[in-house]
């Protein structure tokens, strides 16, 4: 063989070398693509890398949990109840402690804020590190017993403070997010992640044991056709979140929306966030300052949207430029496709303007 001839079969050789029988051998893992954005910042410490690879384990040993939750009697209440006076599943339990036990031994948080827990978690001073993470271990858990699909949520930031982590290094607004994404646990095991350039999913192979990517570089539509909203509550809705859902049942022209709604954040924010559409939990008479929780909930999921190309707003401003008073504090919360949320926008600007 000449070497024209051998220097062909070589380059042929490493051209297929990504993808041979069908099987991919160059896969991008979720560690892959944190380590090469590591590389991103000369300047970097590894420290995120290390904390986000902790966040990983901790979402495979939760999705087990998940998988194997009736067999293993996890269904069903633990008896206690949380900060926010709902009853605590089993498994509730479970996926708090696995993400605090991952985050505090990785080295590299110094507070960790849960929803399952009044106050927030100082880290023991041998493993500290500069990182707060705020976290909902199981969202959506009153679909458990159900099968329903239910999913992690969590955000990173810097400490701000030079001294002691108090909640005050928590209390930061969500443009100050280092690093934020959800693990939904549905058909498949999936995690979209954002480290501000862009927002990238990744499926569990269980057969590797790894997340794949599997979504790179996810787009929100800019308009969708369908809304996610929990009508049960109709009757105390405000006014605008009232003609904007009317307007897209009963529309003037062209075709109303779809109504579609899990119950579970994660599950309903992921749908819109592939299909395009908005989801929306406004602020009503029984709970004016919202339900959804602005650190560990809002926050992370909308700086998934925004680094998507959608929109996430209280109705009257950006959920990221809000400023926390509180660790658990509520907030109303409309998202998705960035003309459909500019839709809701117009209605609380008209009816502001008629008040």
């Amino acid at each position: 063989m000449s070497a024209n001839a051998a220097g062909d079969v070589g380059r042929q050789s490493r051209k297929s070398v990504g993808n041979i029988h069908g099987i991919s051998t160059d896969s991008i893992t979720l560690t892959r693509f944190v380590l090469e954005e590591q590389k991103k910042y000369p300047s970097s410490t590894g420290d995120l890398t290390q904390l986000l690879n902790a966040i990983i384990v901790a979402v495979k040993a939760i999705s087990s949990a998940v998988r194997k939750a009736g067999l293993a009697q996890l269904y069903g209440m633990s008896g206690e109840e949380n900060v926010q006076g709902e009853q605590v599943k089993k498994l509730d339990e479970v996926s708090n402690e696995l993400m605090i036990n991952m985050l505090t031994s990785s080295c590299t948080t110094c507070l960790l804020v849960s929803e399952e827990d009044e106050r927030a978690i100082e880290v023991d001073a041998d493993q500290n590190g500069k990182y707060i993470v705020c976290f909902d271990p199981l969202d959506g858990s009153s679909n458990i017993d159900c099968l329903v699909s239910i999913g992690t949520i969590f955000s990173i930031y810097r400490k701000i403070s030079t001294g002691k982590a108090t909640d005050a290094d928590a209390l930061q607004p969500g443009r100050q997010i280092v690093a934020a994404g959800y693990a939904v646990y549905g058909s498949a095991t999936m995690i979209v992640i954002s480290v501000g350039n862009g927002s990238h999913g990744f499926t569990l192979d269980s057969s590797v044991g790894e997340f794949i990517l599997s979504h790179p570089n996810m787009q929100c539509k800019e308009r969708g056709n369908t809304y996610s909203i929990n009508e049960g509550y109709a009757a105390v809705w405000d006014a605008p979140t009232r003609e904007y859902v009317e307007s897209k049942k009963f529309p003037k022209t062209g075709k109303a929306y779809g109504a579609r709604y899990v119950g579970s954040m994660v599950a309903d924010v992921h749908r819109t966030l592939c299909y395009g559409g908005i989801f929306l939990y406004p602020a009503t008479k029984d709970t004016p300052k919202g339900k959804l929780r602005l650190l560990y909930e809002c926050n992370p999921i909308a700086f998934i949207i925004e680094n998507a190309g959608g929109l996430a707003t209280t109705g009257h401003g950006p959920i990221l430029d809000v400023q926390p008073k509180s660790i658990h504090e509520r907030t109303p919360i409309f998202l998705g496709s960035r003309l459909d949320v500019e839709d809701v926008l117009e209605l609380y600007k008209k009816h502001a303007n008629d008040a």
